[in-house]
Formats: structure tokens, sequence, C-alpha cells
């Protein structure tokens, strides 16, 4: 019987990883998946150019001009934005601003926690959420007028309760001292409920385990508030100052129902002296050239919340 011969087994080559295949951009952007989500989002990205990229590109060329509606505008260069170095006005705008800011962010950022903390401690409670929520969906400009009328010195119903209580009426709105801080009352009121709800939201997305576990080492309330939800709130709680801080410097509507400015300028915000600059003074450039800087100004507070967000993230998250 004649032994059978068996062929050499050949090694196997080693596999070699196939290299993915790397598109352009433009081949990616217009790649077949890519298509169907830009039709998608085709609606979204029109309103952003048209309502805002557009503007903004035009206002920052009105910046550069002296335009006053009547006439075609004429180019400038930066006399606009040298003007604002030397006008004591804006630097008082921007003050008031700033103190507005100070009124504002601390008070409704607490009160929002709070409010959030007491809605993660009563459980699903429809009706306490929807009573803290209720402020937020009126607008603006009726919760002002609301407030003025119930803060007037002559007919409101709240000096009407302060003289019952012995005290003299107050010009809430009138007071160079009150104007202000009454405005951020105002907006307080009507913002804290949306801040309980993000707050409200972070609090729920961090594991109750945590907690347990905390309890279980003996941390009491407070030791688990301080170290566990604090630091897994940073995410949400810079957004909150972040977006809270743009739309203080945004303030207008409520001086436009209540005070126009005064009394003696105290409440006079940026965005309300560039309306004033614009149209009622028709200094088109100039208050163009207000409206980049505050841009800009927005732009840089909105890159510190993005350093922050990455830079401080928690341990726990």
């Amino acid at each position: 019987m004649s032994e059978r011969k068996l062929s050499p087994v050949l090694p196997t080559p080693p596999l070699i990883p196939r290299e993915p295949v790397r598109r352009s951009f433009f081949h990616a952007l217009f790649y077949k998946d890519s298509i169907c989500a830009w039709i998608f989002i085709a609606p979204a990205v029109i309103g952003f150019a048209v309502f805002y990229l557009v503007p903004c590109i035009r206002a920052v060329y009105i910046s550069l001009t002296d335009w006053n509606l009547l006439r075609p505008p004429k180019f400038v260069g930066f006399s606009n934005y040298s003007r604002l170095w030397n006008d004591g006005q804006f630097w008082n705008a921007m003050r008031v601003t700033g103190f507005y800011v100070l009124y504002n962010i601390p008070i409704q950022t607490v009160v929002g926690l709070l409010l959030a903390a007491l809605l993660d401690r009563v459980g699903r409670s429809v009706f306490l959420r929807s009573v803290i929520l209720a402020p937020y969906l009126i607008a603006n400009v009726i919760a002002a007028i609301l407030w003025f009328w119930m803060l007037d010195p002559l007919l409101g119903f709240i000096n009407a309760l302060v003289q019952t209580m012995g005290f003299q009426r107050i010009s809430f709105f009138s007071s160079q001292q009150l104007a202000l801080p009454t405005i951020a009352a105002v907006n307080i009121w009507r913002h804290m409920g949306f801040v309980a709800l993000l707050f409200y939201t972070g609090m729920q997305a961090i594991p109750r385990s945590l907690y347990e576990a905390a309890r279980i080492e003996g941390a009491g309330p407070w030791q688990s508030f301080w170290n566990i939800t604090l630091p897994l709130l940073r995410p949400t709680l810079v957004f909150v100052l972040v977006t809270s801080i743009i739309g203080s410097f945004q303030i207008f509507d409520t001086i436009a129902v209540t005070t126009l400015g005064g009394p003696v300028n105290s409440t006079r915000s940026i965005v309300w002296y560039i309306y004033e600059s614009s149209f009622e003074f028709y200094r088109m450039g100039y208050a163009s050239a207000m409206s980049c800087v505050l841009f800009l100004g927005l732009t840089v507070v909105t890159v510190v919340q993005m350093r922050i967000l990455r830079s401080g993230q928690s341990e726990l998250g």
C-alpha cells in the first residue's frame, strides 16, 4: 500500500486591515445619505440664512457707513467704532446693563436651583410644576404691563397693601434707585420657572444609585447636594448662566413698557440705546456699530462657556 503524500501547508498571509475610503468634503457633503439629511434641514438652513446670517452681514456693512434712512449710505470706515470709545452715553448704557445682569443672574439662578430641588424632593407633582412654570408662559410685554399696574403708586394693589401696613407708597418705576432692580425682579419672576425646569431636568439625569451610596456612607442631604448634585449639574449650570447672561444683555421689552430708559437714564440699557439711536435719531450706522460690539461681546461669553464646559467636567459624570 503506497503512502499518501500530503501537500505542504502554506502559511496564511497576515490580514491587513483595509484602509477606510477617504472622501473629499464636497463628496461627503453631497453623498447619497447626506442629500436626504440636507432635504430635512434645508428649511432651517434657509431660515437661518435669511433671518440671521444675511442681516448680520448687512449690519456689519451698515456699521461702516453714515446712514439716516433718507439718503444712500456713505462709507466712513471705522469712525462709528471710534466714536463709541468717547461716547459717555454708550458707557452708561453698558454700566446699566452690567448692573442689571448682576441683579438678575445670581438671584434667578439660586431661586431656580432651589425650586428645582423642591420639585425633585416632592416628586412628579404636575400641579406644582404648572404653578412654577406658569409665569414663563406669559409674554414679556404682558408680564411687564401686569407688574406696572400692580406696582402703580396710585392704583396698584401692592402699594395699597404697603399703605395699609403703615408705610408710604413707593414709586417703583419712577425712582432712580429702584427702577432697575424692579425691572430685574419682574424678569426674575417670569424666568425663574424656566430655569427651575432646566435644573430639574438635569437632576433627573443623575443616577439615584449615587445618592443611595452616599446615604449608606452617612452623608446628609446637604452633603449629597453639594458633592453629587452640584458637580453633575455643571453642564446645566453653565448653559443656564450663559443663556441667562445673553438674554439679560438683550433686555428691552420690559423697559419699553415701563420706564422708556428713565428716570435720568437709570434704566437705559445697551439695547434700548441702540433702539433710540436707530429709530429715534436715525443714526443707523452708529446703532449698527453698537450692535456689532454687543455681538462680539456675547460671542466671547459663548466661547468662555464652551471652554468651561470642556475643562470643568465632573469626574462623576
